[in-house]
């Protein structure tokens, strides 16, 4: 670390008091790759949860600290697959914030595509940003089941047609995924799609069902 941050990093955490733990999270929500660069060196486990049993990688995703994010994504001893009490993945904070740069980087790193329950395509598609069509798309090419279910039963269609960015349901679909599915209310895409005042995404999903249909004989 140069001299001058050096300095600057060691006045932050004297005014932050000694104790490390909070250093620790205060650098993640202020964005400060160099402090838990300098805390790393004293032998402080970058693993390390906070109260809530959140890991440290998924905070920073969700809080957009990129800096801090990209540095713990470097570092081989931080576990990329490490998940909080509702079993979400770094993956899945970087596919629902639209980090994609983050996204694909953690696939470098080995976190995975497909869990059972929810998956990162699901928050993918769910996510409403600019990256969401790009975030979809590096999931499906890198295997992930296009037509994962959620613990109730819905599959990323079902998820994009109701919140997702406009251009995610055309490339699930063009994907291979099932317009035909319901979850455990028995409600489809199309449903979902309805119920979220989305006329463009239920004719989509419409669309592609009628596709599938038999053609009949006279």
């Amino acid at each position: 670390m140069h001299a001058l941050g050096a300095a600057a990093v060691s006045v932050w955490m004297g005014e932050a008091g000694a104790n490390s733990f909070d250093d620790f999270f205060r650098a993640i929500a202020s964005d400060s790759p160099q402090v838990l660069q300098a805390l790393a060196a004293r032998g402080f486990d970058l693993n390390t949860r906070n109260d809530k049993f959140e890991p440290p990688l998924w905070l920073a995703l969700r809080a957009g600290s990129l800096k801090v994010a990209d540095f713990l994504i470097d570092r081989p001893d931080v576990d990329v697959e490490a998940r909080n009490a509702k079993d979400e993945s770094a993956l899945m904070m970087a596919a629902l914030k639209g980090h994609l740069p983050q996204a694909q980087a953690l696939i470098r790193r080995g976190a995975h595509v497909n869990k059972p329950g929810w998956t990162p395509l699901h928050y993918a598609a769910t996510a409403d940003v600019a990256t969401a069509p790009a975030l979809v798309e590096l999931m499906l090419e890198h295997h992930a089941y296009i037509d994962a279910v959620s613990p109730n039963g819905s599959t990323p269609l079902m998820l994009a047609a109701m919140y997702g960015n406009a251009k995610v349901v055309p490339i699930l679909l063009d994907g291979g995924a099932d317009p035909t599915l319901k979850n455990d209310q028995g409600l489809t895409a199309v449903d979902f799609a309805h119920r979220a005042g989305r006329p463009t995404e239920a004719e989509r999903v419409a669309a592609a069902i009628r596709a599938r249909a038999p053609k009949g004989r006279w």
